[in-house]
């Protein structure tokens, strides 16, 4: 039988494809840009007739029918990063997180840590030889059909053929339902003036030939901005956007100089606008890989000049990051951060940046704090963080002990709260 007559044998109604499910399965959802929303849908509404259904994923966009009223018992969220789809079902007890480096996550289930039932998926169509592109976002997805015990997939014909290690065959999979509908697009609103001045210190720091590893928002796109009079830059990142497709045609990202994958944007996943789909589309310009790969931090370090850029949402005065929550309040997830500072801190020439806003909530509330918030998670721990930049300059921590590193950081910090810093820090007594 040839691959393309096996994957009109596989075929699906929505109903049938979905019905595989049973009770007290683990499901795995792929997540971002390739959420399966039809899937989704459809397996929400066989909720009568399942309960204590898991569905594990990373971050899962859209409006979520599996977290609405009347769900519980039926179906329970295990995320292995948090997003506005599943948030407030775990900050209210109803689903759960696991806190988890984004690399680390398809061994969960090579392991057997996670055993899986079911991997949902989320396609490109077949080539003349039967394989699908996993488009999007390769991730764990990969990992998720290589060890699930059943794989439907969700075949989209707006889903770009991304190149590189992210193809599954159609001998793989168990059902096919196939779909025409457009991909959710990211809407990032333009850069602050303080994402300006952040993005011109960040792009001080980074000289031609680095390799950049940047994620969402305006600070990365401004910082990006920032680099136009370099040369010769490479990407090796997790996630890929907009911004980043500017650079590549404004002749500044060129991959010349990468000690690994010259020429070629290596990433996981990508989330923006449709340009970003398009432009990525069968082109020879990027690898997408799992994330095992394209965030293993030995992986990373064999970019020499890697320069990751990663957020925070408050700093302590010793160096310690939270990035995944607020107080006790989850918030997102480890991510790929940590991957990304540890492998640009082994790099030869790398530089490990943590870029924040001096303050939060309309200047109210410094994100330089004496103490991070009661139940906030360390994500970066003191001697991960190397660089910590805000609008106001660049605190170099690396081999600091504690008395420079609050001295750093509190210069850093917003003019406004520079003198309650320096009487925290005394009472901590960091400095005299």
């Amino acid at each position: 039988m040839s691959s393309i007559d096996a994957y009109k044998e596989k075929l699906s109604s929505l109903e049938e494809a979905v019905s595989v499910v049973k009770s007290n399965d683990r499901i795995y959802m792929s997540g971002n840009a390739a959420t399966p929303f039809t899937l989704l849908e459809a397996l929400a509404n066989r909720k009568d007739e399942l309960n204590n259904v898991e569905v594990t994923h990373v971050l899962l966009l859209g409006d979520d029918p599996l977290s609405k009223p009347g769900m519980e018992g039926h179906f329970r969220h295990n995320s292995l990063f948090v997003g506005p789809a599943d948030r407030k079902a775990i900050n209210d007890g109803k689903a759960d997180y696991i806190p988890v480096f984004l690399y680390e996550i398809p061994g969960l289930f090579y392991s057997g840590i996670l055993e899986l039932d079911v991997a949902f998926v989320h396609l490109s169509p077949p080539d003349n030889y039967g394989f699908m592109s996993f488009g999007v976002e390769c991730l764990a997805s990969k990992a998720a059909t290589e060890t699930a015990k059943i794989v439907i997939a969700e075949v989209n014909d707006k889903m770009p053929r991304s190149l590189g290690n992210s193809f599954i065959h159609v001998s793989q999979v168990d059902k096919i339902v196939e779909v025409s509908k457009d991909l959710p697009e990211l809407n990032i609103p333009p850069a602050t003036e303080i994402d300006k001045k952040i993005g011109n210190y960040i792009a001080d720091m980074v000289e031609d030939g680095s390799t950049i590893q940047l994620g969402i928002g305006g600070i990365p796109n401004a910082a990006l901005k920032a680099m136009a009079d370099k040369k010769d830059l490479g990407i090796h990142t997790e996630m890929f956007s907009d911004g980043m497709i500017e650079a590549v045609e404004a002749g500044f990202i060129t991959g010349t100089k990468k000690t690994l994958h010259p020429y070629k944007v290596v990433i996981t996943f990508m989330f923006g606008s449709r340009k970003v789909y398009e432009y990525a589309n069968n082109n020879p310009l990027f690898e997408v890989h799992p994330v095992d790969y394209t965030n293993h931090p030995f992986v990373i370090a064999k970019n020499d000049k890697m320069v990751a850029i990663n957020s925070a949402i408050e700093v302590d005065l010793t160096g310690q990051v939270c990035s995944d929550s607020i107080g006790t309040r989850i918030y997102s997830g480890f991510g790929g951060q940590v991957d990304f500072i540890r492998g640009a801190a082994q790099s030869k020439g790398g530089k490990p940046i943590i870029a924040l806003p001096a303050t939060a909530r309309k200047g109210e509330n410094s994100r330089i704090v004496p103490y991070l918030k009661h139940g906030a998670g360390v994500v970066d721990t003191r001697a991960d963080v190397h660089y910590v930049v805000t609008e106001y300059g660049v605190a170099y921590l690396h081999g600091k002990n504690l008395r420079e590193r609050a001295l750093a950081l509190i210069d850093i910090a917003h003019p406004d709260f520079r003198d309650e810093l320096e009487r925290e820090a005394k009472a901590r007594k960091l400095i005299l």
